[in-house]
C-alpha cells in the first residue's frame, strides 16, 4: 500500500493550482472581440505616403547633435567638433511598405537624399578657425521591420525588430573660416561623417520608435461616449499580420460611466471578409451592441419621462388622447398636457440578423394628466413591449442609430379611469411612442458610438452591410493636417 505524506499532498494541491492558472490564462489570452479592425494593403500603402510627407516635416525642424574628433596630419593632432547639425532638404524618391506575417510591418526607402548643414570648429597647438559645413547624403537606402504586439495594459506595442541602412556617397563642403583649412578639412571629415551616419541613423530611428511606444502606452483606451457610457478599446490579443492585412481585436464593450463590471455574457467568435478594395474594414458583433444596451439600461438611460413641455411640444394632450379612447371625456373636459413615463424593466434586445437589426424594449409605463392647477392625476399604468426596427448610419465618424417602432404589446395593469377596449389604450401608446417618446430617444442615440479611427483622418464613403451576428463597415480613410489642410487621395490603383 502506497502512503502519501503531507508533502505529497501540498505538491499535489500546488499541481492543481498551477494546471487551473494555465487554464485561466488561456482563457484570457483566447478572449474573443467584441471589435475588430482590419487595415488592408490599400491603407498601409496610402499611410506610407501620409507617414513619408509627415516625416519629410518632422525632420526639417529637427536639430541633431553634434559630435568631436580628431585627425592627424603630419604631426600634428587637430582636434575638431561638429555642432547644430539641421537638415535642409529631403527627399525620399522611392519608398514602399509591407506587412510581414507573424512579425508587423516593412518599411523601404531607396534612393533617398539630403542635406546637412552644420558648424564646425577647429584647433591645434598652433591654431583655431571655425565656419560653416554642408553635406549631402546621397544613394540612402533604409529597411526597417517594426514589431507589432499587445502589451500587459492592452496597449498597442511598436518596437523596432530590424534596420539596415547603406550610403553611397557623402560630399562635404566647408565655408568660411581659412580657404586651406575648409578644404584640408573636406577630404578628412567625409570619411567620419559617413561612419557617425551609419552608427547612428538606425540608432536615433530605434529611439524614435521607442519614443513613439511610449507615447502609445499613455493612450486612453477608454472611449467616453456620453454622460452615461464608455467604449473599452484594448487590445484583447496580439495583431494578426497577414501578407495581405493586419487585424486588431478590441474589446469593444461597453460600460457605464465608472463601473466597469463585465456583461454576463461573453463575445462569440466572428470573422471579417473582404468587400471591394477598401483601406479599412471594422467589425461589430452583437456583443458589441449587447453590452451597449446593458450599460445604457445600468445608468438609467432607457428611464425617460414626457414632461409637461414635451408634451405641449408635441401636442400631447386628453383631447388626442380622447380621440383613441372616448371615456377621457368623461373625465377631462379641458384639454390638458399628459405626460407620460416609461422605465425599462431588463436590457433592451439586440438582434442582428442579415440586413436586418432589431430592439426589443421591454418596460412598464405610467401616464398622468397635469391638471389646471400644475397637479397630476394619475390615469393609466401597463406594461409594454416595444419590438423597434434599427437603421445605422456613419455620420462624423460615429455609429448612427435611429429606432422606428414596429410593433407593440400591452397590458393594462391599473386604471382611476374605466376602459372598455384596452387595445384603444395601446393604440393610443402606439401613437405616443412613434411621434413623441422615438424622437426624443432617437435624439440622444444620435450623439453615435465612436468609431476607432486614427488621429486627423475621415472615413471616406463608409459602407454598412449588415450580417448574422455582427456588422461589417468598410471604408477609405482621407486624412487632414493638423492646421485643417486636406491631403488629397492618392491613386493607389
Amino acid at each position: 500500500m502506497l502512503l502519501t505524506g503531507p508533502c505529497d499532498k501540498g505538491e499535489k494541491m500546488l499541481k492543481m493550482w498551477y494546471s487551473l492558472l494555465l487554464c485561466l490564462l488561456f482563457l484570457q489570452l483566447e478572449a474573443n472581440p467584441g471589435l475588430k479592425v482590419r487595415i488592408t494593403q490599400k491603407g498601409l500603402d496610402y499611410g506610407r505616403k501620409i507617414g513619408m510627407e509627415l516625416l519629410k516635416q518632422a525632420v526639417l525642424k529637427e536639430t541633431f547633435p553634434g559630435w568631436r574628433g580628431q585627425e592627424s596630419f603630419l604631426a600634428m593632432k587637430i582636434n575638431y567638433m561638429i555642432s547644430k547639425l539641421r537638415i535642409g532638404a529631403v527627399d525620399f524618391p522611392e519608398t514602399s511598405a509591407s506587412f510581414i506575417p507573424g512579425i508587423g510591418i516593412s518599411l523601404s526607402m531607396a534612393h533617398a537624399s539630403a542635406t546637412i548643414s552644420a558648424d564646425w570648429r577647429m584647433e591645434t597647438w598652433l591654431l583655431k578657425d571655425q565656419g560653416g559645413i554642408t553635406v549631402s547624403i546621397s544613394g540612402l537606402f533604409i529597411a526597417i521591420i517594426f514589431k507589432v504586439s499587445r502589451d500587459s495594459t492592452g496597449h498597442l506595442s511598436i518596437l523596432l525588430h530590424n534596420c539596415q541602412l547603406s550610403i553611397s556617397r557623402v560630399k562635404v563642403k566647408l565655408n568660411g573660416g581659412s580657404s586651406w583649412i575648409a578644404s584640408f578639412l573636406s577630404g578628412y571629415l567625409q570619411k567620419p561623417i559617413q561612419n557617425k551616419l551609419d552608427e547612428n541613423l538606425c540608432l536615433n530611428i530605434k529611439h524614435k520608435i521607442q519614443m513613439m511606444d511610449a507615447q502609445l502606452r499613455k493612450c486612453n483606451v477608454l472611449s467616453q461616449i456620453d454622460a452615461f457610457a464608455q467604449i473599452d478599446y484594448s487590445l484583447v490579443s496580439s495583431p494578426a499580420v497577414f501578407k495581405s492585412h493586419i487585424n486588431l481585436d478590441l474589446k469593444g464593450t461597453v460600460y457605464p460611466v465608472g463601473n466597469h463590471t463585465d456583461p454576463p455574457f461573453v463575445p462569440a467568435p466572428f470573422g471579417l471578409s473582404n468587400h471591394g478594395d477598401s483601406m479599412l474594414y471594422l467589425g461589430v458583433s452583437n456583443y458589441f451592441l449587447k453590452s451597449a444596451s446593458l450599460a445604457y439600461y445600468r445608468a438609467g438611460a432607457f428611464n425617460i419621462t414626457i414632461s409637461k413641455e414635451l408634451a405641449a411640444t408635441f401636442n400631447l394632450n386628453t383631447a388626442i388622447l380622447k380621440d383613441f379612447v372616448p371615456e377621457i371625456a368623461l373625465h377631462y373636459v379641458t384639454a390638458c398636457p399628459v405626460l407620460l413615463k416609461l422605465m425599462a424593466t431588463s436590457p433592451p434586445v439586440v438582434s442582428l440578423q442579415a440586413d436586418r437589426c432589431s430592439l426589443q424594449i421591454t418596460g412598464c409605463v405610467e401616464v398622468f394628466a397635469v391638471l389646471p392647477d400644475s397637479t397630476s392625476q394619475h390615469i393609466f399604468t401597463g406594461n409594454l413591449t416595444a419590438s423597434t426596427g434599427a437603421d445605422l448610419t456613419i455620420t462624423k465618424q460615429k455609429l448612427i442609430i435611429s429606432l422606428l417602432l414596429k410593433r407593440l404589446q400591452f397590458s393594462l395593469l391599473s386604471t382611476t379611469v374605466g376602459f372598455s377596449e384596452v387595445s384603444l389604450v395601446k393604440n393610443f401608446l402606439s401613437y405616443a411612442l412613434r411621434n413623441v417618446v422615438m424622437p426624443v430617444i432617437n435624439d440622444k442615440l444620435g450623439k453615435g458610438f465612436p468609431i476607432p479611427n486614427f488621429a486627423h483622418t475621415a472615413l471616406i464613403g463608409p459602407v454598412i452591410k449588415m450580417n448574422q451576428g455582427h456588422l461589417l463597415i468598410f471604408t477609405d480613410v482621407h486624412y487632414k493636417h493638423k492646421g485643417g489642410e486636406d491631403e488629397d487621395l492618392p491613386s493607389l490603383s
